[in-house]
């Protein structure tokens, strides 16, 4: 993306509307009114589609390119990097932003507007459709939607409003995290209820307005079992009671959880859309976002089957020697977090794109990830959940699957490759091995935790916010640190990173404002809206 005029500018509209918004938050403006009462199936429906294209920014042709430039300020120039996933060849603001861990307030509020304020409307005319038309299974998936949302407004910057968010109220109060945690747990207890009496009757819900599964009641269950897990094992350093009872009931649902391919959740073709693939503007019209340090090491080092399906190697033989030829005599290069150098030909086409086409899915989740959340829980818990080893090996294979690699999971187990050492030629510098740990499932209790988190980040790609989530929770995998810290001045470690998105400024530029904002921060755990302050369950 052009620097000086589209980034900008949408990182600016994204600040104002984020000003407007945090009013729309405080107010409920989405009563029901005379018209929404006649509304029909397509009325209501619209709605429930428009909220499937906000829990990941999901746009079509006519969007242009809002959508993806929504996407890399909100999510690209923040997680996705900080996840060791992607460097970027350029410096916005001179060097001074979120690669560098020194926080852009517009970017910020682009996170917070994109992972939060635009599902509150169309869920909020959901919910009051739902109430006044007895359609209980059209807010039990609302509900399902929404917190696919809005854990992503939670994992970013904590205190958030929830349990009152559709009062209407001027001054709806932030809810702590294990608040929200325990009422996302529990609304999704509820809507499975729900959702599974839809699936024993065989019924659809919206089907002409579902893009993930066109009203598929029973693979929405597998998929809000397997979103319970997922938050479960979330709080499990910081409320191991809490997080093994909800694990239990999302693995001993009668429709279980995801375990193939079919059952993902993701935006591609449905409800009337074509979905075109965000990072196919950002890396090929833009011409920036490039395989991350971290991912170079660990694919490289591990001669990893999924390379060649995650990025591109770099084909001009000119620009090879700058490159690193990989086990498949294909050659690969890659950039570190906290890149200033900007633009430059010569280093950046010896740089790895993402392999991610126009109709390639934006995933939510995928049934992997199931996989390596049972064997987490089989690790530390055994019983029910089964055994960590095998989950493990099953998560691989899934992953295999997924991404069209016919590897023997055994072999690549067994192999005994490490991560590797990596020289980034882009800022000319050596990156030392991240890891010495292989894939074989053996050692301590930590360090077979280490080897679930390891794939599991490996399978989520490029899934980068959950995936610096799970780094901030465990620890693992070990990244390759950033080459440059700009976040020193607000107490930002090299090897710490960023733990937390502070709040937009536009949540205390006012009086009215500051009150709830301040509120807020105070139930953060130390009370300072800090990007080094850690969340609730970032207590390991």
């Amino acid at each position: 993306m052009k620097i000086n005029n589209k980034i900008l500018i949408g990182a600016c509209v994204a600040s104002l509307l984020t000003a407007c918004d945090y009013e729309n938050i405080n107010t409920n403006p989405y009563e029901m009114t005379d018209e929404m009462g006649t509304w029909d199936g397509v009325g209501i429906g619209g709605q429930l589609t428009t909220m499937q294209q906000t829990v990941i920014p999901a746009g079509t042709q006519a969007d242009a390119t809002d959508v993806a430039n929504q996407y890399q300020v909100a999510y690209n120039l923040s997680s996705d990097v900080w996840s060791g996933y992607f460097g970027q060849n350029n410096n916005w603001n001179g060097g001074n932003n979120n690669t560098t861990y020194y926080l852009v307030d517009s970017w910020v509020a682009a996170t917070y507007n994109n992972s939060y304020t635009k599902m509150l409307a169309p869920w909020k005319k959901l919910r009051v459709y739902s109430e006044n038309n007895n359609r209980p299974e059209v807010y039990a998936l609302a509900q399902v939607v929404k917190i696919s949302g809005w854990h992503r407004t939670l994992d970013s910057f904590g205190p958030m409003p929830y349990s009152h968010a559709a009062d209407n109220t001027l001054s709806i109060p932030f809810d702590s995290e294990e608040e929200v945690f325990r009422g996302m747990l529990a609304d999704l207890e509820d809507a499975i209820e729900e959702l599974s009496t839809c699936a024993r009757n065989g019924s659809s819900i919206l089907p002409e307005f579902d893009a993930v599964y066109a009203g598929d009641a029973t693979k929405w269950v597998k998929y809000a079992n397997t979103l319970m897990l997922r938050l479960a094992m979330r709080v499990r350093y910081a409320d191991a009671t809490l997080a093994r009872e909800y694990a239990e009931k999302a693995v001993n649902q009668e429709y279980g959880l995801m375990t193939v391919k079919d059952d993902e959740a993701k935006m591609n073709q449905g409800a009337g859309l074509q979905i075109l693939n965000n990072f196919v503007v950002v890396a090929d019209q833009y011409d920036e976002c490039r395989m991350g340090m971290s991912m170079f090491c660990y694919l490289l080092g591990y001669e990893d089957p999924r390379l060649s399906a995650y990025f591109l190697p770099v084909t001009e033989t000119s620009y090879q020697r700058y490159a690193t030829q990989a086990y498949n005599d294909n050659y690969y290069g890659a950039i570190s977090l906290g890149n200033t150098r900007g633009k430059n030909d010569r280093y950046a086409y010896a740089t790895s794109k993402p392999n991610i086409q126009l109709n390639t899915p934006i995933y939510w989740m995928r049934a992997s990830e199931a996989y390596f959340l049972r064997a987490e829980a089989a690790l530390v818990w055994g019983g029910v959940f089964g055994d960590a080893a095998s989950l493990y090996e099953q998560g691989i294979q899934a992953s295999f699957d997924e991404n069209g690699v016919s590897a023997s999971v055994a072999d690549y187990i067994a192999s005994g490759k490490q991560p590797r050492a990596a020289y980034d030629t882009y800022i000319t510098s050596s990156r030392a091995v991240p890891s010495t740990t292989t894939a074989e499932f053996t050692g301590t209790t930590e360090q077979k935790l280490e080897k679930i988190m390891i794939q599991k980040w490996i399978a989520l790609f490029p899934n980068g916010h959950e995936a610096w989530t799970e780094w901030r929770r465990t620890g693992y995998p070990k990244l390759c640190p950033t080459a440059t810290n700009r976040g020193l001045s607000q107490g930002v470690t090299t090897e710490g990173g960023i733990r937390r998105m502070v709040y937009p400024n536009s949540f205390s530029n006012t009086e009215a404002t500051a009150e709830v904002y301040n509120d807020a921060v105070s139930k953060l755990s130390n009370g300072t809206d800090s990007p080094v302050t850690k969340l609730w369950w970032d207590c390991k």
